[in-house]
């Protein structure tokens, strides 16, 4: 409820008429101050007139103005900077660390506000909003979408950032860290990164003319040499293949020559996969990036068009896994290439958020464009979220506007945070007729 109490207090979504404070002092809010989401009072730098006398300091909230003492405010020097103290309940008077009173005001949730927040939080399917999105301005909802799709970006700078520094600065193996978690398209990406990790592209470097080997590496270090990374059914068979063995033995000199240590194959997800998505199919796609030299991320930076991106990440798997599924496991012959769909959920996750980290990183303010101009230039994506708020009346064109309604769902709808959310915020000050 305090939540609420502070959403009520931004948005002056106050019961109407005048406002007086607790002993019947006129209180006019001039500026509501900014909201404070960190330790100290709830609003800074709030302006208001109390009897006529103007003041100018900070505003703590709470359900119950007993609770000031509850939470020590009354020992805290960093308090006795609140001119008002706001609650719904007023059962106590308050007081600084000084002994100066501090005048109080009453905030009660107006009844059509309460009601409203009460349904949003109720659905579990839907958003409870979807009512009045098709009565919405075009421009509100144009500029929620923009705010929400550079929020995702910035989540997605700040996970590059911690890859960032794991890789002590180093931009090509952020990259390569990045692309090929999400080579792991949903399933497999957390094993991917813990495989991307394992090994110092420095050292695979010196064998990057030889596709085999840095196959017996990536392969070895996902831990799919061994045995038991076999499915039974095809062990038998595996164990005969001479591709397996050879592939083996070279990665068991390897992996003493650089002291490798592989994940556990018991990482990797297979249930429900399509073949095509197996974690051996798409290591060996990430080989021929790797060794046609492909994977430079200063040639991604070089990259001023759409195109040029989809021919840089353009690849197809290794010449043995054109008729294999998995060692021992063979399929008809056809070369496994990358395609469409998975190269724009690469572009979409991989490539723009880089461009817009780096763009961040040395302040080049073309390249975060590039960035926000790639999700414009992309299609949407078609997935059950953006289905659904298409069903709710949102104009769906691009990439960037499917992202932005992904953030929306999972950093809004899903945790209920309804008072953050511009739609949400239409709905609980709407009025029934």
């Amino acid at each position: 409820m305090e939540k609420l109490l502070h959403y009520c207090w931004k948005h002056r979504l106050t019961e109407a008429g005048r406002l007086f404070t607790t002993d019947g002092q006129l209180l006019e809010v001039l500026d509501v101050g900014l909201h404070n989401k960190n330790a100290g009072p709830d609003f800074f730098n709030v302006k208001l007139k109390i009897g006529g006398t103007l003041w100018a300091g900070n505003v703590e909230i709470h359900e119950k103005s007993s609770d000031w003492y509850v939470h020590g405010h009354e020992k805290d020097a960093n308090y006795d900077s609140v001119v008002l103290h706001v609650a719904e309940t007023i059962n106590s008077d308050v007081r600084t660390s000084k002994g100066c009173l501090v005048p109080q005001f009453q905030l009660s949730v107006p009844p059509y506000v309460l009601s409203h927040y009460e349904e949003l939080l109720a659905t579990d399917d839907f958003p409870r909003c979807h009512q009045i999105i098709p009565g919405l301005s075009p421009l509100m909802l144009h500029s929620w979408m923009s705010a929400l799709q550079a929020e995702r970006l910035q989540q997605k700078t700040a996970a590059i950032g911690r890859r960032m520094q794991q890789s002590v600065s180093d931009w090509d193996a952020t990259y390569f860290v990045t692309l090929a978690r999400n080579f792991g398209f949903g399933i497999n990406t957390d094993a991917f990164e813990a495989w991307a990790n394992s090994f110092s592209l420095l050292d695979v470097i010196k064998h990057r003319d030889d596709p085999f080997q840095v196959e017996a590496i990536f392969m070895g270090q996902a831990g799919l040499l061994t045995p038991e990374s076999i499915p039974e059914r095809h062990r038998e068979q595996a164990l005969k293949d001479d591709y397996y063995i050879k592939l083996r033995d070279e990665y068991s000199y390897l992996q003493h020559k650089f002291n490798l240590t592989p994940i556990d194959h018991k990482r990797w997800r297979f249930l429900r996969l399509r073949p095509h998505n197996f974690p051996q199919i798409r290591i060996s796609q990430l080989v021929n990036l790797f060794c046609c030299r492909q994977l430079g991320f200063s040639q991604l930076l070089e990259c001023g068009e759409l195109g040029q991106v989809r021919s840089l990440l353009s690849t197809k798997a290794t010449a043995y896994w054109e008729n294999h599924y998995g060692f021992g496991n063979t399929s008809r012959r056809h070369q496994k290439l990358l395609s469409e769909a998975s190269l724009q959920v690469l572009i979409i996750n991989t490539v723009v958020p880089m461009l817009f980290a780096y763009g961040q990183y040395i302040g080049d303010e073309q390249l975060i464009d590039r960035s926000f101009s790639f999700l414009e230039q992309l299609p949407a994506e078609r997935n059950s979220i953006i289905d659904m708020w298409r069903q709710c009346g949102i104009d769906v064109k691009s990439a960037g506007d499917t992202q932005a309604l992904i953030q929306l769902k999972s950093q809004y709808c899903d945790r209920k945070d309804c008072l953050r959310c511009r739609i949400g915020f239409e709905y609980l000050k709407k009025r029934d007729d």
